[in-house]
């Protein structure tokens, strides 16, 4: 009978140990050009800042889609809209935040972002310089009997006309984040299965277009609190809300330009059943 080979299993042992640690730390594998779908989560993120920077300059949506499609997910708009939720809650500057949220607002309706118009330089007409004035020749007196001297003819500068610089061209002006807020409509709502005093604020653009990443200021008589659009998983991404208490008047704007809307409260409703409880209200804001 063969006596099994124990003393070989240490051996093994240390050989495949040696091979996963020069496999792991001596020389790992490196993945080089490799495709989007294969990218880490983070770097996932990255890259649709990327896709909604270049899309911001070149509004061209069919190549960001397409881009998107890259990274092999179902819901590109869902992908994107979590992801400047979570640049919102992470404090990531503002304008980045806007643009990774204007491609999956577009995205989700479709229509890509009006390129800034083309700007055109008017050309002025000048003038055609005027013909050079010939020289003239004054004649000197020559003395009687002596030599004949060569007429020295008069040297006129002549003026040329000046260059008229064209003017540089401008711009049309575009709405801005810092632009002031209107507000477009303020409704009571009265549903018994909605929180207790719930304050809705919807913000949108010259296009209605939901804003994501917008500050909203709310203050009351000793207090102040300020909160953002686009917090809400399960909301339009220009959606924020806040609770009133009863009894107590409040004060919105939207971010630091927006105007003041002042004297808001939570109304009393009634149900079917004539009994009392604290409605809410719903304030729709655009930037002209």
């Amino acid at each position: 009978m063969k006596r099994f080979p124990w003393e070989s299993i240490p051996v093994l042992a240390i050989g495949i140990g040696l091979g996963l640690f020069y496999a792991w730390m001596v020389a790992p594998v490196r993945y080089i050009n490799t495709i989007p779908n294969t990218l880490r989560a983070d770097f996932k993120d990255q890259y649709r800042i990327l896709i909604s920077a270049s899309y911001a300059s070149t509004h061209d949506l069919t190549r960001a889609k397409s881009r998107l499609e890259l990274l092999g997910q179902n819901d590109p708009v869902q992908a994107l809209s979590a992801q400047a939720q979570r640049m919102l809650a992470a404090g990531q500057p503002l304008d980045v935040v806007q643009q990774v949220a204007r491609l999956a607002t577009d995205l989700q309706s479709s229509i890509a972002q009006s390129p800034p118009m083309a700007v055109t330089e008017s050309t002025l007409d000048v003038e055609p310089p005027t013909a050079t004035r010939p020289a003239s020749v004054v004649e000197t007196d020559t003395p009687q009997g002596g030599p004949a001297e060569t007429p020295t003819p008069e040297i006129i500068n002549t003026i040329l006309p000046l260059e008229t610089a064209t003017p540089r061209p401008t711009h049309t002006p575009m709405a801005t984040v810092g632009a002031p807020f209107i507000l477009l409509s303020t409704d009571i709502v009265c549903k018994p299965n909605l929180t207790d005093g719930l304050m809705q604020i919807s913000v949108i653009d010259s296009r209605r277009h939901q804003m994501p990443g917008v500050e909203i200021i709310i203050t009351w008589d000793g207090g102040e609190e300020q909160f953002f659009t686009g917090l809400k998983s399960d909301q339009p991404a220009g959606y924020a809300d806040y609770i009133m208490q009863t009894n107590v008047t409040y004060t919105v704007r939207i971010a630091e330009s927006g105007t003041p809307v002042p004297n808001l409260s939570a109304p009393t409703c009634t149900d079917s059943s004539g009994q009392t409880y604290l409605g809410g209200l719903h304030l729709t804001f655009q930037q002209p």
